[in-house]
Order: structure tokens, then C-alpha cells, then sequence
């Protein structure tokens, strides 16, 4: 079993700006077209979707929906979205989308192995614009494990799918990535993680604070 952090060990985003046609369609037509490359790395096949609604003026309603899909270029699904509206809310909105599913994994070994939520894809539709993130919550694309032991066949097997399919990400969108904000357990850098620091042989260990 994988451990999973708390907070992502690694995200990047990009900001679609300008949007032709704003709104839950084309947020759903870009998380397709990404989801076909993650797909194409078995990084994530979609199963899921979950969004939280908000209303302007009120923020955050504390309403959480989560509607189970295969395709998210199906014509039917953003009227099944929108139906999912609460009906104690008739003016909420859709707030960030988040794309769930599983994808593989592989062990020292090079034995493949399934993890729900290895990958997570969030689009948030704005009023012109289009946000999106992409996050990793796991330890297996950096150097060292959470407990701060190097495991380099572990890296070799799995980060490079993971740097290859975000290169594709960017052909697909047109802009480049941007790395998120660092966390406690990791900071993107590049197209991977950022190397920690290695002292006798041994990176931090992160697993001394409370996990989920």
C-alpha cells in the first residue's frame, strides 16, 4: 500500500485566459482531451466527478455533489451536472471539478500495481477563464520515500510517465505548466519533485505530523 499525503507532494496549473466559450463544457472538453493523455500513461482513467457549490456574494453553500461517469465528453453530462444543483440553492454555481479515478503504480521490482487517486485533475470554470490543476499526493515520483529513504528504482519506474504526460499537457493546452506552492512533503520542480536534502544518506522524514 501507498502511503498518501495529507497535501499534495507536487501540483501544477495552468490558466486557460480569454476562453472563447467559457463555462462547464469547455471545462469538461479540456478535462477530456487531459484525461486521454493521463490515460495514455495509465496516470488516471476517469470514474468520477465531485464539486462543491457556492453562490456569488455567499461563497461556499457546503453542498457536495459527486456524479459517476466514464466519459466526460459525453453530450448528456453537463445537463447531469447541472441537475445535481440543490434545490434549496437556485442561483448556486459550480465551483472546481475534481476528476477522480484510478492509475498505476510501479514497485522497485517493476510490478504494476492499481491506486485510486494516484492522480488528481481539478478544472474550475471562470467567468472567462479556465483554471486547472493537476496533483500528486504520493512518494513514489521523488527520491526518497515519505520516511526519507532514497528508493531510486521506485523514481525511475514512475516519474517518468508522470514528466512525460505533463510535456503533453502543455502541447494540449498551449501554455506551459506552472508548479504550485510548496507543501510539507514536496514541491513540484520542473516536470517532477523537487530533490530533497540528503544528509547521511537519507532524505527528511515526513511522516512526523498527523496523516489523513
Amino acid at each position: 500500500m501507498l502511503m498518501r499525503a495529507p497535501k499534495e507532494s507536487g501540483s501544477w496549473s495552468w490558466n486557460l485566459e480569454d476562453v472563447e466559450e467559457p463555462g462547464l463544457e469547455f471545462a469538461l472538453m479540456t478535462a477530456s482531451r487531459m484525461c486521454a493523455v493521463l490515460e495514455k500513461h495509465a496516470l488516471l482513467v476517469p470514474a468520477s466527478l465531485e464539486w462543491d457549490w457556492f453562490q456569488t456574494g455567499r461563497g461556499g453553500l457546503g453542498v457536495h455533489s459527486r456524479l459517476t461517469t466514464r466519459s466526460l465528453d459525453a453530450p448528456a453530462l453537463p445537463d447531469a451536472i447541472r441537475a445535481c444543483r440543490p434545490t434549496g440553492h437556485p442561483q448556486a454555481e459550480i465551483g472546481g471539478i475534481l476528476v477522480l479515478g484510478p492509475g498505476d503504480w510501479f514497485d522497485a521490482d517493476g510490478e504494476r500495481h492499481s491506486e485510486y487517486r494516484l492522480v488528481e485533475l481539478i478544472v474550475a470554470p471562470q467567468e472567462t477563464d479556465l483554471w486547472i490543476e493537476l496533483s500528486v499526493h504520493h512518494d513514489i515520483w521523488g527520491q526518497c520515500d515519505f520516511r526519507g529513504e532514497p528508493h531510486p528504482a521506485i523514481q525511475a519506474n514512475n516519474a517518468p510517465r508522470l514528466a512525460s504526460a505533463i510535456q503533453e499537457l502543455e502541447q494540449v493546452l498551449g501554455i506551459p505548466a506552472e508548479p504550485g506552492e510548496p507543501t510539507y512533503y514536496g514541491l513540484a520542480e520542473g516536470y517532477g519533485l523537487q530533490a530533497p536534502d540528503i544528509i547521511d544518506g537519507l532524505g527528511p522524514d515526513l511522516t512526523d505530523t498527523a496523516w489523513g
